[in-house]
């Protein structure tokens, strides 16, 4: 079974070099040791040295130099747009308070799909939309 012990940060190599990818949603991308099973089936195991959010992206190398890229699976968030009546920090400090994972995009916020918090950003004067998409949350203060 092939290894891969490193990572390349996305945006830091060439994504058409990719041999295959491995589809895991955020909560499964914080890893340090698991057998990991790409799209085509190859079963490969993630050996790293501690723990690491892996981001959408993301590129595993595997012990014979050949990389895998980590796609992030689509999942169902809101995301948070402050509109004129809102203010970012405000928001996100509010969201927080709940131990809330957040992904900063631009000058929104992506939660994933929560009707209680959806209602609370919505009370400050936010605009709320669905989508589907790779969650990347922000790793935090011990990420």
């Amino acid at each position: 079974m092939r290894r891969a012990s490193a990572v390349k940060p996305a945006g830091t190599w060439a994504a058409s070099t990719s041999i295959g990818r491995v589809l895991l949603d955020a909560n499964n991308r914080n890893r340090r040791r698991v057998v990991l099973t790409a799209e085509d089936g190859t079963q490969f195991l993630l050996d790293l040295p501690q723990p690491i959010a892996l981001r959408h992206g993301d590129g595993l190398v595997l012990d014979n130099g050949a990389i895998i890229a980590v796609t992030g699976v689509p999942e169902r968030l809101s995301e948070i747009d402050p509109g004129a009546h809102a203010d970012l920090v405000h928001l996100a400090w509010h969201l927080g308070n709940r131990h809330t994972e957040i992904q900063i995009v631009g000058g929104r916020l992506r939660i994933r799909r929560d009707h209680v918090l959806e209602a609370m950003v919505r009370s400050f004067g936010a605009i709320v939309t669905a989508l589907e998409a790779p969650f990347d949350p922000e790793p935090g203060a011990h990420g």
